[in-house]
């Protein structure tokens, strides 16, 4: 199976390639390969790489950033989208699009099934969801949240560059989910796609915590292994005390009962996947 996975170069891009079974023919492309805002550029390309299947694993990512750049925002979470699926639509050929917590509103208090209602509170969010609207019955929607990776742009390396800065830290504590390892979401994407599922499914670690309770960890696990030469004091804050340009969902926990009952498997715990993480990251230097 000929399988173009967008986002080569971003943390679930990277992880999708490294987990590929050996019966797909991967060609992965990244920005310097084709400008997703650009509509006609990219159904040039995907007329080129005539996939079979598309893993679209690119997404503008700056939350806060979106709330000032919407156009940008939209042409790559939604606009690219709908070129990706009109595209498929012409040859038979299946698209897998990665979503986001953002597209709720965190105002549940029991985990959001796949076909709970959506109600986004930032740009971003909003982009998000218009791009799962694009999708068709027999394309697959993945959600996930908190995503992290070695040697990507995420909360644990940043936690882990503070850490090495400061005695103490302020990290946001009424903020709940589940983080979730890149490379178990790759695996659990890849195991989806030969089940051929369709329709909406959802994948994080196993677990809850704060984004306090996740710093916390992190830097317990760093410090263990080597890492950070001490723990700094990690203080909780609120929300309010800590304001963004985008609203966070307060509570974004995902439920992948399905998931997990399709593929067969039951998902790592989130502490466990961050103590892999942290090990593929001291290998980095």
């Amino acid at each position: 199976m000929r399988v173009l996975i967008t986002g080569a170069g971003g943390q679930l891009g990277g992880a999708l390639q490294r987990t590929a079974p050996a019966w797909a023919d991967v060609n992965a492309i990244d920005v310097e390969d084709v400008d997703l805002t650009d509509a006609s550029m990219l159904t040039a390309r995907l007329v080129i790489e005539a996939p079979d299947l598309i893993i679209n694993a690119a997404a503008y990512t700056a939350v806060d950033k979106a709330e000032s750049d919407e156009d940008t925002a939209r042409a790559i979470n939604a606009d690219a989208v709908a070129v990706m699926v009109e595209a498929m639509a012409g040859t038979g050929g299946k698209v897998v699009h990665v979503s986001t917590d953002y597209v709720f509103d965190g105002s549940s208090s029991t985990p959001y099934a796949p076909d709970a209602a959506r109600n986004p509170q930032s740009i971003y969010g909003r982009t998000k969801a218009e791009g799962e609207d694009h999708l068709r019955s027999a394309d697959l929607l993945v959600r996930t949240a908190w995503v992290y990776e070695a040697g990507g742009a995420n909360f644990v390396r940043t936690m882990i560059r503070l850490m090495k800065e400061r005695d103490e830290l302020r990290v946001v504590a009424d903020q709940t989910g589940a983080p979730t390892w890149a490379t178990g979401l790759a695996r659990t994407i890849w195991a989806l796609v030969e089940k051929g599922a369709s329709g909406t499914f959802h994948h994080c670690d196993d677990g809850v915590a704060t984004w306090h309770e996740f710093a916390v960890a992190i830097g317990e696990e760093a410090h263990a292994l080597g890492l950070i030469p001490r723990i700094p004091v990690i203080h909780p804050i609120t929300t309010a005390e800590y304001p963004t340009p985008a609203r966070r969902p307060a509570f974004s926990l995902l439920d992948c009962s399905a998931t997990r009952a399709l593929i067969g498997d039951a998902p790592a715990p989130w502490r466990e996947n961050l103590r892999l993480m942290l090990k593929e990251e001291a290998k980095l230097g």
